[in-house]
């Protein structure tokens, strides 16, 4: 059985497969070749795209000297959870960009801008592994889709550049702030990952269509999900929250 297969019944079956045993890949370029496999395996396209290692300490947690990605599709966009439907499911403060433009390797920063609006998400990334967090490659995470999960996403407006730059965001759970992280964290800018992403996606033969989305990178180390509320504030763009039940 090859990689995108085990992967594919791993999502299908809710059988985790074991770090450093069952997916034999060991470069970031083959893995990515076994993620599109596994995408088209579940018939779909991808909505939005998910970054990431965009920050120093999750890249050394991994070994990796670059950001990675993965595709969400429709079906990951959610306003409801429930933990007996995924395997060990975290939590993150990130920005999603919505495109509303195709964009490509000729847009800088405030082009990107101009063409996407922003808003506040809570990414619950998911690893198809055995005690995934931080136990598995960045192959192992590349190969499954960039380990996306989920995503939460609130209301989008247009921003500045600035009004992203280095901005606060907290995570509550049940009311109570639990971690608080910067945009710097996100390679110093969140629009500096969307432009890796772009240039990440056109070095593959791929870009940024109109009416995708991207999660751009976490604010902090995430957390394990338990049943409760959480919450996502962050300075300037507002809020977006999520029930987790058993």
């Amino acid at each position: 059985m090859n990689d995108a297969q085990k992967l594919y019944d791993a999502r299908l079956k809710g059988v985790n497969l074991k770090p450093g045993q069952d997916i034999e890949t060991d470069s970031v370029e083959a893995a990515y070749h076994i993620q599109t496999e596994v995408l088209n395996m579940q018939d779909e396209t991808a909505k939005g795209y998910k970054i990431s290692m965009t920050s120093a300490e999750t890249q050394a947690l991994f070994d990796s000297h670059e950001p990675v990605y993965g595709p969400f599709t429709a079906a990951q966009v959610i306003t409801e959870m429930s933990l007996a439907d995924y395997n060990i499911p975290l939590a993150e403060l990130e920005l999603v960009f919505y495109v509303n433009e195709t964009l490509s390797t000729d847009d800088d920063a405030e082009s990107i801008l101009s063409k996407c609006t922003v808003a506040p998400a809570l990414e619950l990334p998911d690893g198809r592994y055995e005690d995934w967090f931080p136990n598995i490659s960045k192959y192992e995470v590349v190969a499954d889709c960039a380990v996306a999960g989920a995503i939460v996403i609130g209301e989008a407006k247009s921003v500045s550049y600035d009004e992203l730059d280095n901005i606060s965001g907290k995570l509550l759970f049940n009311g109570k702030e639990i971690k608080r992280g910067k945009s710097s964290e996100v390679m110093g800018h969140p629009v500096s990952a969307m432009k890796w992403l772009i240039e990440k996606l056109g070095s593959q033969g791929k870009q940024l269509e109109a009416g995708q989305f991207v999660s751009s990178g976490t604010f902090i180390l995430p957390v394990q999900l338990e049943v409760g509320k959480y919450e996502g504030v962050f300075e300037g763009l507002g809020n977006v929250a999520i029930e987790i039940t058993k």
